[in-house]
């Protein structure tokens, strides 16, 4: 019975996770080539709540949109758009949502700042490599451009993060 209602929980988080995600990505600004979206607090909520199954609703978010689901930024969709200077940091968000949700398995704060942190780290490097290759430009202009600009606002959206995982985790 313990079995059921974990596995119950587990979607409707998920169904949750995808939908916040998808919302996340329509509150943006944007800044050429990669738009500054809210969806990076959702994905490392996703962590903080569902710890490492939070990487079904992001993926699952991946997979929508590369299935021509107006999901990603500004109701775009489509494998074109993984292809593109974005891909990277999307594809980045499935091992971002496991390496926060394994560190909030563990207790210790510090566990989970670094998780979190991790996990930032993670789509980003993952972003700044596909767009320096995707748009052919050296990986130093690409970080530039592509880890750079986000660097306050995704440590913003970190502490956000665990400031809600303290209430709801």
């Amino acid at each position: 019975m313990v079995y059921m209602k974990h596995r119950a929980q587990i979607l409707a988080y998920s169904g949750t996770f995808v939908a916040l995600i998808a919302a996340g990505s329509w509150i943006s600004i944007p800044l050429p080539p990669v738009p500054i979206t809210l969806q990076t607090l959702f994905v490392l909520l996703a962590g903080i709540v569902m710890k490492r199954y939070a990487v079904i609703p992001v993926a699952l978010y991946v997979l929508l949109g590369a299935m021509s689901l107006p999901v990603f930024h500004n109701g775009t969709a489509g494998v074109g758009v993984l292809l593109g200077p974005t891909g990277g940091f999307l594809i980045g968000f499935i091992p971002a949502a496991l390496i926060a949700g394994l560190a909030y398995e563990q207790e210790s704060p510090k566990w989970r700042i670094g998780g979190l942190i991790a996990a930032c780290a993670i789509y980003l490097s993952a972003g700044a490599v596909w767009l320096s290759y995707s748009a052919s430009i050296p990986l130093l202009q690409a970080i530039l451009i592509g880890v750079a600009p986000f660097i306050v606002g995704d440590t913003l959206k970190a502490a956000a993060a665990y400031t809600i995982g303290k209430r709801v985790a």
